[in-house]
């Protein structure tokens, strides 16, 4: 028998040992398997639909066998950039998760598993952003051939060049070795970008005899424009009250009079036009406010537990995150390492949905506090805390199986550091059992 996946005494109970855990069951058949494997995860697969419709579309227009117009291109590129840039608004994505979660947990596992890998929905942003940018390009020498005037084909080769840079910037490899460098590249190059399509169009409409406001594209860049400013419209200022348990962590709490939803997240910053980072929002059941849990994990982190600011920046709302998919199962599992008790912390206070909790984390009390973690064991007695400078590092997917099996779950969810999410959701997914985890594509 497994021994019970239990934390009811004040002290983290003895782990189980590795002969008292289940075998993980098979892997399932291979084509199945295929399709769980991370290249073919549903954020690429978003990718390769909008490229498909894209291709498409190439396709019907160039068989009409005149070649495609100056004017359809370009509305194709517009079309998807806009999708791009809508996509990753914040009410947007906040109507995405609305509309996934609205299912009942009476529908089929696999149609409901599905749902919940909303979170994916980066993938439009990057078939968008890219296939945007190839019809952009693709514009170029049609301008040049076409007869276009110089002062149109100058703005269109700067935009074009702008767009292969944001892309490039935001290759992963390159995103992940130099994220400040791509963070900026972003803000600024995005707005750059946006202010040159206002340039080539009103040029365009001029050579044209158009109407600025008659336009359909006039209208989409408005749309567009509107998406990017509305966050920083809301910038403001906030005071925030530090707690410092231990000097790898700091709670950091708010109440400027939002009290967020839980599985949401809030980004902050100390220097508004140079970087921001976003921190899940811990509301508490009856109280205004809310805390974030900021772990030391580089530069910024650090000077911010060790400065303690007065003040800090913070834009736009509330924005979901991938726990919110916890609606669309009976029971969950929570599986956390470190600072990923945060984005958990929520939902285990909230109690919507029956939770068990697998936290591995080093000396928990001393790391977090004695307050956060009774609060923790206080919604989640059943639940296991795992200190890893005694027992050392977990077989997470192992831990993970067991109290999905002992617990009746239907799904696992996982906030831990990319290596560890990935090696848990894959490894889980690969066996049938519906996971979740961040997928680190901002």
């Amino acid at each position: 028998m497994t021994a019970p996946l239990t934390a009811t005494s004040a002290a983290p109970p003895a782990p189980p040992a590795s002969s008292e855990l289940p075998e993980l069951p098979p892997p399932t058949g291979p084509l199945r398997r295929a399709f769980k494997h991370p290249l073919l995860m549903h954020y690429n697969r978003l990718i390769a639909l909008v490229w498909a419709v894209n291709l498409a579309a190439l396709w019907h227009g160039l068989s009409d066998g005149d070649g495609m117009a100056a004017r359809s291109v370009s509305y194709a590129a517009l079309a998807n950039l806009t999708l791009a840039v809508v996509v990753r608004q914040q009410y947007v994505i906040n109507a995405l998760f609305w509309l996934a979660t609205r299912a009942p947990t009476t529908w089929p596992l696999r149609v409901r598993w599905t749902l919940a890998k909303v979170y994916h929905f980066g993938g439009l942003h990057v078939g968008g952003a890219t296939a945007g940018a190839a019809w952009f390009l693709g514009l170029l020498p049609v301008l040049a051939t076409g007869g276009a005037p110089g002062d149109v084909l100058a703005v269109s080769c700067l935009l074009g060049a702008l767009l292969v840079t944001m892309i490039v910037t935001a290759l992963p490899p390159l995103r992940a070795r130099h994220h400040d460098f791509f963070e900026r590249a972003h803000r600024f190059g995005g707005w750059s970008v946006l202010l040159l399509f206002w340039a080539q169009t009103v040029l365009v409409l001029r050579d044209r005899g158009e109407g600025l406001w008659s336009a359909p594209e006039t209208w989409v860049l408005a749309v567009v424009t509107f998406s990017v400013a509305l966050p920083w419209l809301r910038l403001r200022k906030v005071d925030v009250a530090i707690e410092r348990p231990s000097s790898h962590v700091v709670l950091a709490r708010f109440d400027h009079g939002v009290t967020p939803f839980a599985g949401s997240s809030t980004t902050i910053s100390r220097s508004p036009l140079k970087e921001w980072h976003s921190f899940a929002n811990v509301p508490s059941p009856g109280r205004s406010g809310f805390r974030l849990t900021i772990s030391r994990a580089g530069d910024w982190t650090a000077s911010f537990i060790d400065d303690q600011p007065a003040r800090v920046w913070v834009k736009g709302i509330t924005t979901a995150g991938v726990a919110n998919i916890e609606t669309l199962f009976t029971k969950v599992i929570y599986v956390a390492t470190g600072s990923g008790i945060g984005p958990c912390l929520p939902h285990l206070l909230a109690c919507q949905v029956p939770s068990r909790l697998v936290w591995a984390t080093r000396d928990p009390r001393r790391t977090y506090g004695e307050s956060l973690v009774e609060e923790i064991r206080a919604v989640q007695p059943d639940g296991l805390i795992w200190d890893t400078t005694e027992h050392g590092k977990p077989d997470l997917v192992s831990l993970a199986y067991a109290a999905y099996r002992d617990f009746g779950a239907e799904a696992v969810i996982c906030i831990s550091n990319k290596k560890t999410t990935w090696r848990v959701v894959h490894g889980l997914e690969r066996r049938g059992i519906p996971a979740y985890g961040a997928i680190w594509d901002s």
